[in-house]
């Protein structure tokens, strides 16, 4: 049963050199300080001798302290087993800036999802180099950036982007089907907290009308990927994937809805995840504990 959003519940997240005590340290440090793990997982991995671990905890008790406590109480753990880590109180809510172009049907989902409950999150703002989903964006509540992308302005555009991140204190960015390739500086600035979601045609598939062009290849799958910007275009740590079967049967425009349900249900997934820090990064890949 998630607990993501409970008050008094918490997550540590752990990538270190593997050795054995890590699991035990971990337990016997939460354990005298009143906490109680509710949930626990963990991944050595053998190739390149690396540990990781994702513990929710609770409190349990009158002696269980602070965040601020639980973190300094920790770091000579940390320095112990050389980790890298995280710890966060899991009552807080994420705040998340989606990025869109012209197509709307993955930011439509974001936020019914967020409006229902389904991903817990807060939206401060959403942000798009058109005015094409201002009217849907304003009427959900949300404040709307248009900021348009003109061959001289690109670096003052992402200036202003950038701007609106800081100040709206956000934890994550997700382009939802943002038309724009990032330049290396302000992939940089988002490194590790901005998700990208694309048709998995790519590189096969580029430039105008993919699924068009994939119908005239006649593909048998179509499909879908979220993975974290780098500055390698569509080329970061993929978080998450899926596909569809289609056949001769099916039209270019069968293939673009069938393809924007698979996009959306992918970027939906990998969002949850990022927002309940299931998500760990091991260079160019991703080890997720769902």
């Amino acid at each position: 049963m998630s607990v993501i959003g409970e008050q008094g519940h918490y997550v540590l997240i752990v990538r270190c050199p593997d050795r054995k005590g890590i699991v035990a340290a971990v337990s016997t440090y939460l354990a005298k300080h009143d906490a109680s793990i509710t949930e626990s997982n963990h991944f050595n991995d053998a190739l390149n001798n690396l540990f990781f671990m994702r513990t929710v905890f609770r409190a349990d008790g009158a002696d269980f302290p602070d965040l601020d406590a639980l973190k300094e109480g920790f770091t000579p753990i940390a320095r112990q087993y050389d980790m890298h880590w995280e710890l966060h109180d899991l009552s807080v809510r994420p705040k998340v800036v989606i990025a869109v172009s012209k197509f709307g049907h993955c930011l439509y989902d974001l936020l019914h999802r967020q409006r229902s409950g389904s991903l817990r999150m807060d939206i401060p703002a959403v942000v798009s180099n058109h005015d094409d989903m201002r009217s849907f964006v304003e009427w959900s509540g949300i404040p709307y950036h248009h900021l348009p992308v003109t061959k001289g302005n690109k670096e003052a555009q992402e200036a202003q982007f950038t701007k609106i991140i800081q100040d709206s204190g956000a934890n994550l960015v997700v382009l939802a089907r943002y038309m724009q390739i990032l330049s290396p500086s302000f992939c940089e600035v988002l490194a590790g907290r901005c998700i990208n979601i694309h048709h998995s045609f790519l590189p096969s598939f580029k430039g105008a009308k993919p699924y068009h062009q994939a119908h005239e290849r006649g593909v048998k799958i179509i499909g879908a990927t979220a993975h974290f910007v780098t500055t390698d275009l569509d080329e970061g740590p993929i978080i998450e994937q899926d596909i569809q079967r289609v056949d001769h049967s099916h039209t270019p425009e069968d293939l673009v809805d069938m393809g924007s349900d698979v996009e959306c249900a992918v970027l939906a997934r990998a969002v949850r995840w990022q927002l309940e820090r299931r998500i760990i990064m091991d260079g160019s890949r991703t080890v997720i504990f769902k």
